[in-house]
């Protein structure tokens, strides 16, 4: 290789090294102040992620059956009006006169084999169930969102990775046929180099391609097209020290195990509602009314009554005993599910605990090993210099350097993500434990301006 190739490869070698080196080598931290963080992402998905808001749509539907529920503790009441004409025949005479009613009736329940308390409290119970399953729902969204978002680093380091390996092959290409033109290279040399051009221009294609599918996959999490990333790593200090540590929060605040043991006892109130329907049920029912010409001898009549009235359930052809069996084995399925919730959270803990430590490691070994396999490319270029290797090698200890340091950005990825996916896990990936710069949704709002509403068809935002 002439001296001029000779610098300008060994330019190009620490060239792809220093182009990515902010990136792979600092922790994927960006140097513009200006930069988006990885905070501001989660923002953005916390507050415009349509599956999010329809998560917090679904809770303040179920919040409805509260209100329901509530209502067999009040009255009903209903108007009736009629009107028309009656003809009679009486000894041979013909008569018609006009006849008009109107009455109103009022029920008050004041005993339903405790049913209304039973179904209020299985109501509330679900409502605590869906709260869980909303908390869920913004784990994982912000568990998608950092995801995306340390993807699109990732993607784009790849992208500098490949753009770096091609310039230096191409220069390659240039010196092989350089020294063919004046007889110190082959026709193979250069055929080789061509040919590892080549392969990495199919490369830089595939991660373009990578790259635009993780913004576009940004874009439907975030709400917003990634602009200047900068990630923050700072999830590590929401990292539980210890996999015991780890477990014993997931036991405490794993929003998977709190939604199942609502479950439970919505189940059990549930149980309690039809065995309700085996017992008396007591009501007090009046009514007003007017009839005009209710009869041909008289022209107008008043009513007023109140009854006290007692149902009492003999026999129903069996189905209430059947529901409370089928509710009994309901509940006993209920049980079953929060176990597999707390064996599934346990697992679930133990992997990431796993997968978080391996790419601790795996950093510490990638960076050793761009840091040596550079330091191969430079001897190889160099002995290739003094004719001691081939295009062949250079080739080779080229490509395995991008490897080295595409193993690397992957690393530091798997580190970033897996730190959220544990955090994830023990369930404190949320607004309130990030101190996310957002107005943290409050599900109490909504259930308090519901719970006690009589009448109303408006809901509480005006719709």
């Amino acid at each position: 290789m002439s001296g001029r190739s000779r610098v300008k490869a060994m330019a190009l070698t620490k060239g792809l090294m220093s182009g990515v080196a902010a990136v792979v080598l600092s922790g994927f931290i960006a140097s513009s102040a200006s930069a988006d963080t990885i905070r501001d992402a989660l923002s953005l998905a916390y507050a415009n992620n349509p599956t999010l808001n329809a998560a917090r749509a679904q809770l303040r539907g179920v919040n409805e059956n509260v209100p329901q529920a509530l209502a067999g503790w009040r009255p009903t009441a209903s108007a009736a009006l009629a009107a028309g004409g009656v003809r009679s025949s009486l000894n041979g005479r013909q008569a018609y006169r006009n006849n008009a009613a109107i009455s109103l009736t009022l029920s008050q329940a004041v005993f339903r084999g405790f049913r209304t308390v039973n179904s209020t409290r299985q109501a509330e119970a679900v409502v605590r169930a869906q709260r869980e399953s909303l908390m869920s729902s913004e784990q994982d969204t912000l568990l998608s969102a950092a995801t995306a978002y340390v993807d699109v680093i990732r993607d784009t380091a790849l992208v500098s990775l490949q753009r770096s390996d091609l310039a230096f092959l191409q220069e390659q290409v240039r010196a092989a046929r350089d020294r063919f033109d004046v007889g110190e290279g082959t026709r193979t040399d250069v055929s080789q180099a061509e040919a590892r051009a080549a392969e990495a221009q199919a490369s830089l294609n595939t991660a373009l391609a990578n790259l635009n599918t993780s913004r576009a996959i940004y874009r439907q999490v975030i709400g917003v097209d990634p602009k200047s990333l900068s990630a923050d790593t700072s999830i590590t200090r929401q990292v539980p020290k210890s996999l015991d540590v780890a477990l014993q929060t997931s036991e405490e605040k794993q929003p998977l195990i709190q939604q199942a043991q609502h479950l439970v006892d919505a189940a059990i109130f549930n149980v309690k509602t039809i065995e309700g329907e085996l017992l008396p049920t007591v009501s007090v029912d009046a009514s007003v009314g007017r009839n005009w010409n209710p009869s041909n001898t008289i022209d107008l009549s008043n009513e007023a009554q109140i009854f006290g009235n007692v149902s009492i359930p003999i026999y129903q052809g069996g189905g209430v005993y059947s529901r409370v069996r089928q509710a009994k084995e309901e509940l006993g399925q209920t049980r079953l599910q929060l176990d597999v919730a707390r064996d599934q959270v346990r697992a679930n803990v133990i992997t990431a605990w796993g997968i978080f430590q391996a790419a601790e490691a795996s950093i510490v070994a990638a960076r050793a090993a761009v840091e040596a396999q550079q330091l191969a490319l430079e001897g190889v270029i160099e002995e290739q210099r003094v004719g001691q290797r081939t295009t062949l090698d250079v080739l080779d200890a080229q490509r395995e350097l991008v490897i080295q340091q595409s193993n690397l950005v992957t690393a530091q990825r798997n580190r970033i993500v897996g730190g959220y996916q544990l955090v994830a896990a023990v369930g404190q990936l949320d607004a309130e434990s990030l101190s996310l710069n957002v107005n943290v949704y409050n599900p109490e709002q909504h259930y308090r301006s519901v719970r006690g509403k009589w009448i109303g068809l408006r809901t509480p935002d005006g719709r």
